[in-house]
């Protein structure tokens, strides 16, 4: 089960951040992970968070070159996206053209994203290691790439920095170019989807479309049994994700700076 995930505000004129950098500035001994998502893309990504239960903030606006940052608890699991041409009115109501999560709203209100949508995945250890990872096994939309800091073990940067739209074969690409299906996604047999008579490692295989986003990604799951070199561990460690990761937009600004 999925625990509360505390956004942290930047505002200086909040004392104390979040609940749990109150909790730790008490004494209390709470170690909270740190999460910060860097937009260098140039344009804005909306950010989608799965939660069960209800995360608090399930999905937000990054601007291009802004950062946010948010704490977890101890031993929270979850996946972040992007979301890519969205278009909300003044209520925050609206769609996205990519990494939709079908809520209707910025919030994803605890629904998870409509591939393709390259997620970034983290299980928090509590006293043991994180278990963090890339995953492009429903598609891709959007370069991102996932940095450990302050951590101990291998704690090795993963993620997917290539534009895989741009490489992506005729029949995985989706209407417009944004994003790029699975060949699970696009075709539905076991065999891509690793179900069925396939749903063991031994019997299911990359495949040819599989393999096309391993060479541009090697470190991201390709598809379902790619645990080997796919998943990365590392201790107490604060993580930042960034979309685009090799844009370097022109100006640079800092989301909630200000009042």
């Amino acid at each position: 089960m999925l625990k509360t995930l505390i956004e942290k505000t930047k505002k200086p004129s909040d004392k104390g951040c979040s609940v749990w950098e109150g909790l730790r500035h008490a004494g209390m001994g709470v170690s909270a992970t740190t999460f910060t998502f860097v937009n260098k893309c140039d344009h804005t990504v909306w950010p989608g968070i799965l939660g069960k239960p209800d995360l608090g903030t399930s999905g937000f606006e990054l601007k291009r070159g802004s950062t946010r940052t948010f704490d977890a608890p101890p031993g929270w699991s979850g996946r972040f996206w992007g979301r890519t041409g969205c278009q909300f009115d003044d209520s925050g109501h609206g769609t996205c053209a990519t990494g939709d999560c079908g809520s209707g709203e910025v919030l994803c209100n605890g629904n998870g994203a409509t591939p393709p949508a390259t997620l970034a995945e983290f299980t928090l250890g509590s006293g043991s290691p994180d278990y963090y990872d890339v995953s492009l096994v429903d598609g891709y939309n959007l370069p991102m790439m996932v940095d450990a800091s302050g951590g101990s073990g291998l704690c090795a940067t993963t993620g997917c920095g290539a534009d895989l739209n741009r490489r992506c074969p005729a029949e995985l690409r989706v209407e417009g170019g944004d994003a790029c299906q699975s060949a699970c996604r696009a075709f539905g047999k076991p065999e891509f989807c690793c179900s069925g008579a396939f749903n063991s490692p031994s019997a299911c295989a990359p495949s040819m479309y599989s393999e096309i986003f391993k060479n541009a990604c090697p470190k991201s799951y390709s598809y379902a049994f790619d645990d080997a070199t796919s998943t990365f561990t590392c201790t107490a460690a604060d993580y930042t994700v960034t979309f685009c990761p090799s844009s370097s937009p022109r100006y640079f600004f800092t989301a909630c700076s200000s009042d």
